[in-house]
């Protein structure tokens, strides 16, 4: 089997997923408290919705490294919940998102992958910015969102979700 890994912090590895993992994303996003922030209506994705997320973020991975990851922990392999960057808009500005399972919130889990995160691609990528956006009422989300070093640019409609904070990641200068 081929090494799905794109990195390692301290307690944590990110990888890309594979289709016979559907089952993780389907308890991850079908539990109500984990959905009611990622989409305007609040409710759980439905299978459809999860089984077309999957195929698009092992595509995106497959071709530029992208995509929402698997988080598990480096310690014992659990998957804790996702985190990655996907694609925004028809000019496909990178967009890092996250979601973890309930029992692993207020562990530093999220801020320690978006960092990972945020710092690979700095690191792997030429881009010179991406994105972050959170339902403007999830306060844990947006407090990653500036701890990870974002700039608010405004609040607006994300597809089918109004009240959203957008945040903006410039590339530092060498």
């Amino acid at each position: 089997m081929t090494d799905l890994t794109l990195l390692e912090t301290d307690r944590l590895v990110l990888s890309g997923w594979r289709t016979d993992q559907i089952d993780d994303l389907y308890r991850l996003h079908g539990d109500p408290t984990v959905a009611r922030y990622l989409t305007g209506h609040g409710r759980p994705w439905t299978t459809e919705e999860m089984d077309q997320a999957l195929a698009h973020w092992i595509a995106l991975f497959e071709r530029q490294k992208m995509g929402k990851l698997r988080v598990t922990r480096k310690a014992d392999g659990v998957l804790v919940g996702r985190c990655g960057f996907g694609v925004y808009g028809v000019e496909e500005i990178p967009e890092i998102g996250y979601s973890l399972y309930p029992e692993f919130w207020g562990n530093g889990y999220v801020l320690e992958a978006a960092s990972g995160l945020r710092d690979w691609y700095w690191r792997e990528t030429d881009r010179d910015h991406f994105l972050g956006m959170a339902d403007a009422r999830n306060e844990a989300s947006l407090k990653v969102l500036r701890k990870l070093g974002g700039v608010y640019t405004h609040t607006g409609d994300s597809y089918d979700h109004p009240d959203v904070e957008f945040y903006r990641y410039d590339r530092p200068a060498a």
